[in-house]
C-alpha cells in the first residue's frame, strides 16, 4: 500500500510538471491557428498567420538550417581530431588546451559575441555574412562535441587499438578512419546532436551578431513577438517546432541506433 502511494505521488508530480511545460506550449501554438486569440478557438480556425509568417521568414528559417548544419559540420572536422589528440597526448599542456576549449560554457553568450565584434567586426564583409554568426556558434559549441567524445574515449582503450592498426601497417589517416571514429561514434552522435540544437535554438549571441540581412529563427521569433500581433508570433512558434522537432526526434534515433551498434 506505502509502495502504491509513493508510485501515485510521484506519478501525480511527473504529470504535474509535464503540464506545467506543455500548457503553455499548446496555448502558444493553438493561437497561431485561430483568427482571433481574445475570442478563442470560437472564432475560428485559420493557416492564414502561417502563411503570413512563412512568407515573411522564409529566409531565416533556412538561414537557420544552414547555419546549424555548418556548425555541425566545422565542429566534427575540427573537434573530433582535437578530442583524439588532448586524449592521446594527455599531460598538463592538454588538460590546458581542454579547459580553454570548454572555456565558452563559463561565458555569457553576449559576452563571447562581443568578444567577436571587438575583434573582427571591423572587416566589413565577414561582418556582414552568415558565416560572422556562423563563428559564434562553432566558438559556443564546440566544447560540447569534444566533451562527448573524449568522454567516449575515456571508455575505451583507444591507444591500444591506434597501436595495434599500427602494427599491422595502417596509415595514420586510415587509423583515424577505421578505427577512432567509429569506437567514436556513440560520442559523435550525442555530440553532433547537442550541437544543432544549440545552435538551431541559441539567441543571446545570435542576437549580438546578426545583422537585418542574417536573421535566425530565434532573432525572428522575437521580432515577431515585438513588433507583430499575437497570432503572427504564434504561428512562428508552430512553425518552429514543425521544422526543428523532427529533426531532433528523427537525430536522437539515429544516434540511438548508432550506439545499439
Amino acid at each position: 500500500m506505502r509502495d502504491r502511494l509513493i508510485f501515485a505521488g510521484q506519478l501525480g508530480f511527473t504529470l504535474l510538471v509535464a503540464a506545467f511545460l506543455v500548457v503553455p506550449v499548446v496555448l502558444s501554438i493553438s493561437a497561431g491557428v485561430t483568427v482571433n486569440y481574445f475570442r478563442g478557438i470560437q472564432s475560428g480556425v485559420t493557416l492564414q498567420w502561417v502563411v503570413q509568417v512563412w512568407n515573411l521568414y522564409a529566409g531565416e528559417i533556412g538561414l537557420s538550417f544552414l547555419i546549424a548544419f555548418a556548425t555541425l559540420a566545422v565542429t566534427l572536422v575540427v573537434g573530433v581530431p582535437a578530442a583524439y589528440g588532448l586524449h592521446v597526448k594527455g599531460g598538463r599542456l592538454s588538460r590546458v588546451i581542454e579547459e580553454i576549449i570548454t572555456l565558452p560554457l563559463a561565458i555569457p553568450g553576449l559576452a563571447i559575441a562581443l568578444a567577436l565584434l571587438l575583434t573582427y567586426g571591423g572587416f566589413g564583409g565577414f561582418r556582414q555574412s552568415w558565416l560572422f554568426i556562423l563563428t559564434g556558434h562553432v566558438v559556443f559549441t564546440m566544447p560540447f562535441m569534444v566533451r562527448s567524445v573524449m568522454a567516449v574515449f575515456a571508455s575505451v582503450d583507444i591507444k591500444t587499438l591506434d597501436e595495434g592498426a599500427a602494427s599491422l601497417g595502417a596509415s595514420p589517416w586510415a587509423r583515424f578512419c577505421n578505427v577512432i571514429v567509429p569506437n567514436a561514434m556513440p560520442g559523435i552522435l550525442a555530440g553532433s546532436l547537442m550541437v544543432v540544437t544549440l545552435s538551431l535554438g541559441e539567441f543571446n549571441l545570435t542576437w549580438m551578431l546578426h545583422t537585418p540581412l542574417t536573421k535566425t529563427l530565434p532573432v525572428g521569433l522575437a521580432d515577431s513577438y515585438a513588433s507583430m500581433r499575437l497570432e503572427v508570433a504564434s504561428a512562428y512558434t508552430l512553425i518552429f517546432f514543425i521544422m526543428i522537432v523532427p529533426l531532433l526526434v528523427a537525430m536522437q534515433m539515429f544516434a540511438e541506433k548508432g550506439e545499439k551498434k
